[in-house]
């Protein structure tokens, strides 16, 4: 087969792989020290996915064989789809070649499991090191790394990888059971907790840190570690997604956890539903993880605990204007003097306004023309907040009122869709 013909299959079919973003990387570039590439971004060309994902890096598959049947998988034991495999100086290759042509900053590299979940593994160290060492790569790279691979291999992948990612697949230990009974839930939670202790391990003390000259432990995954799981494949609801989320967060330092909605595939299981969720379904999953991430709240106020929407995040509105509704006594909000933790939660506010709206304030008292200067959406901002010379009244009296406002007009659906 032609590396053409591969690159068309294995490129395809990592297109379900949402966890490729290349932030958290340090600043790295090969000028003035010979090799080639950077993490930093000028000049590189970016692409965009039918639904809205930016993406740099050279996306592909290892391989598409697969020795398990995982339900929601196209690239199963017992789907019928093309096959193709790379060999390990193909993509080192490749990635040379659109990085010299200015296409990509870096490489995502994941793989079917082929095998066993070692002799993958070592392949795709194997790429991440030839680049590293034999081509003095300074690029990004980003690793899937396989939960059943020995400590030994995930340790070697962090020495090369910038991040490293373990799909945690389903949100809840019985949708895996049911659609990938082939994988364990505890033993990818291991696997984590290997390149959790591993990430931290290798950041340097701050006593270190004071002391340039001191000799500090070598690097491993700088970008630390993310995973994904499928959304609206299984039963699970959204409150159970946040909660394993959250779980991940704390147990295991995540940078991101990416949402990825189910898209039916060819010859699907009876076991999956036949059509896909709503792609906004996502969106608000991803608004909501900020809200855990950078707003101060938990999974209790983002996802209705009086289950009115049945664990199911609000589609209309985003959650944290849903949470103020829901909870419209702690409003109004005084601008001129409420803390960062109470401005944080007046909708339309996001960290950057709320910490220009706290350097504003020492200057003076702060009006709307003041609000409008810092671009903050007022339709949606102004009902919540006190100015000088603004009042919202009696607005919050009638939240459904203010919600029919403030939520978009509904849509026709498609007759076809």
């Amino acid at each position: 087969m032609q590396l053409k013909e591969k690159l068309a299959i294995l490129a395809d079919a990592a297109k379900y792989d949402a966890s490729c973003a290349s932030s958290g990387a340090g600043k790295r570039h090969s000028l003035g020290k010979g090799g080639i590439g950077s993490t930093e971004g000028m000049g590189i060309c970016h692409s965009y996915t039918p639904d809205g994902r930016c993406v740099s890096l050279l996306k592909i598959l290892l391989t598409n064989f697969c020795i398990y049947d995982c339900a929601y998988c196209v690239n199963r034991v017992s789907s019928n789809v093309p096959r193709a495999r790379f060999a390990t100086a193909e993509v080192v290759r490749l990635t040379l070649e659109f990085y010299k042509r200015n296409y990509i900053e870096g490489l995502f590299l994941s793989s079917g499991i082929i095998r066993n979940g070692d002799y993958t593994m070592e392949q795709m160290v194997e790429v991440a090191r030839s680049l590293r060492e034999d081509h003095r790569f300074a690029g990004y790279i980003h690793l899937k790394t396989i939960p059943e691979a020995s400590p030994e291999l995930l340790a070697a992948a962090g020495r090369y990888a910038d991040r490293l990612s373990i799909n945690v697949e389903l949100p809840t230990e019985a949708g895996l059971k049911q659609l990938a009974p082939q994988k364990e839930a505890q033993g990818i939670r291991d696997a984590m907790g290997e390149l959790h202790w591993r990430i931290q391990a290798a950041k340097p003390s701050k006593q270190e840190a004071q002391q340039p000259k001191r000799k500090r432990p070598p690097k491993f995954a700088p970008a630390g570690q993310s995973t994904q799981m499928i959304v609206g494949a299984d039963a699970a609801d959204d409150r159970a997604i946040l909660q394993t989320s959250d779980a991940l967060y704390g147990q295991f330092r995540m940078r991101r956890v990416y949402y990825s909605a189910f898209s039916p595939i060819p010859d699907a299981s009876t076991q999956l539903p036949l059509r896909a969720p709503p792609l906004l379904r996502e969106h608000r999953l991803y608004q909501a993880d900020w809200l855990l991430r950078f707003y101060g709240f938990d999974v209790k106020e983002i996802v209705d605990d009086l289950g009115r929407q049945g664990g199911m995040l609000d589609l209309d509105v985003d959650p944290k204007l849903a949470w103020a509704l829901r909870h419209a006594e702690q409003f109004p909000v005084d601008l001129n003097t409420a803390p960062r933790e109470t401005l944080l939660r007046v909708p339309g506010l996001g960290a950057r306004n709320v910490q220009r709206i706290l350097d504003s304030r020492r200057q003076g008292k702060l009006r709307v023309a003041d609000l409008a200067r810092l671009r903050a959406p007022l339709q949606k901002v102004l009902p919540f907040v006190v100015l000088l010379d603004h009042h919202p009244r009696q607005r919050l009296d009638d939240p459904v009122r203010l919600r029919r406002e403030l939520a978009p007009a509904p849509r026709q659906a498609d007759l076809f869709g």
